[in-house]
């Protein structure tokens, strides 16, 4: 329980120190940051994988699998959006 609890707390100062700095970037900057954050959130996932190969008891693995799970949602999103921006610079198909 309290490996769980630490786990908690490094989370949560870890999203707070995210927030601070990513709300500091200016705009222009937002894509390359995703495609930094898409790599580690690839790193995660994979990381939690290898942590799946371990015994632990139900809480750990629920929590794992949340994890996994927002990772996953976190770089299909930064796809859709970076592929989104790329989009706006290709222009109409009558400009080709």
């Amino acid at each position: 329980m309290s490996d769980l609890l630490l786990a908690g707390g490094v989370f949560f100062a870890a999203f707070g120190i995210g927030y601070v700095l990513i709300s500091k970037v200016p705009p222009m900057l937002h894509t390359p940051l995703m495609s930094m954050t898409n790599a580690i959130s690839a790193i995660t996932i994979l990381g939690a994988l290898l942590l799946f190969s371990v015994t632990m008891d139900l809480s750990q693995k629920v929590v794992g699998a949340l994890a996994v799970a927002l990772a996953i949602f976190n770089v299909v999103g930064g796809f859709a959006i970076t592929d989104r921006m790329l989009g706006m610079f290709k222009g109409s198909p009558q400009d080709r």
